[in-house]
């Protein structure tokens, strides 16, 4: 059978202040990025009460290519990501707003197997910089006197949930750490159209080392591009990247059903 292959360019999703958790009350503002563009995407989110809704639907003000969300509440944790008209998705993120007074400020996207990460226990209140415990798992691992800890050269076995308790404040919420390797991923979504996987239309996503954050690279769509509707749940071929493993429940991501 014969497929005509299209390269079409993705978006990344960026958040400013780069952090995966945020205070009530804060400003946070969503980007989609694209190499040459960023229209035509469309940022979403999953929430606990709304699935798939769009920037300026209730939550968050268009501004451009962003979307800016001037006071952050409890409600707006959850899944984000950009999408396009043809129903391509790029990398999703995991926000998580609290009404307490400690967050763990942490990579929102994933980081790579070599590199330093520095994980930043803050408070509410000034001064932000006080002794904090740092817990990977469940597990304390370190105590730091200035609320900051860094991990040197992180490997796969630093990846895990990571939350921080600074004493007389309380707790903050916990984040998942996802490590990336050189190791090529791929994630293959066949629409069930036929009993044979070569009838399939595939869209195949692959994310490769870079010097700028990773993201899901520009995919080869074999044509007609599918849309979200005719996927079926994605093959994940290791080591495949993953939303963090829900502790507790949370936000289903986009639905490729």
């Amino acid at each position: 059978m014969l497929f005509h292959i299209i390269l079409t360019l993705t978006a990344h999703l960026t958040v400013s202040p780069s952090s995966s958790q945020f205070f009530q009350y804060d400003f946070v503002s969503l980007s989609c990025e694209e190499d040459d563009s960023s229209a035509g995407w469309t940022l979403r989110r999953n929430t606990s009460k709304q699935q798939r809704t769009q920037c300026g639907d209730g939550w968050g003000k268009p501004a451009g290519s962003s979307c800016n969300i001037r006071y952050t509440y409890p409600s707006d944790s959850g899944v984000y990501w950009c999408e396009s008209r043809e129903g391509t998705v790029s990398n999703m993120v995991n926000l998580t707003v609290t009404g307490g007074s400690v967050i763990l400020q942490s990579p929102v996207l994933p980081v790579m197997e070599g590199d330093d990460v520095t994980l930043l226990c803050k408070t509410k209140t000034t001064p932000s910089n006080l002794p904090a415990a740092f817990y990977k798992d469940g597990s304390l691992i370190r105590k730091q006197p200035t609320g900051h800890m860094t991990i040197q050269h992180v490997s796969r076995s630093d990846e895990g949930l990571y939350k921080c308790d600074i004493s007389g404040h309380g707790e903050s919420p916990s984040s998942w750490i996802t490590v990336t390797g050189d190791t090529l991923t791929c994630l293959c979504f066949c629409s069930f159209q036929h009993s044979q996987c070569d009838d399939y239309l595939m869209t195949v996503f692959a994310l490769f080392k870079t010097n700028t954050p990773p993201h899901l690279h520009p995919p080869l769509h074999l044509h007609p591009p599918p849309q979200l509707s005719d996927l079926h749940p994605p093959l994940y071929i290791h080591p495949a990247p993953q939303l963090h493993p829900p502790s507790h429940p949370q936000p289903l991501p986009p639905n490729l059903h």
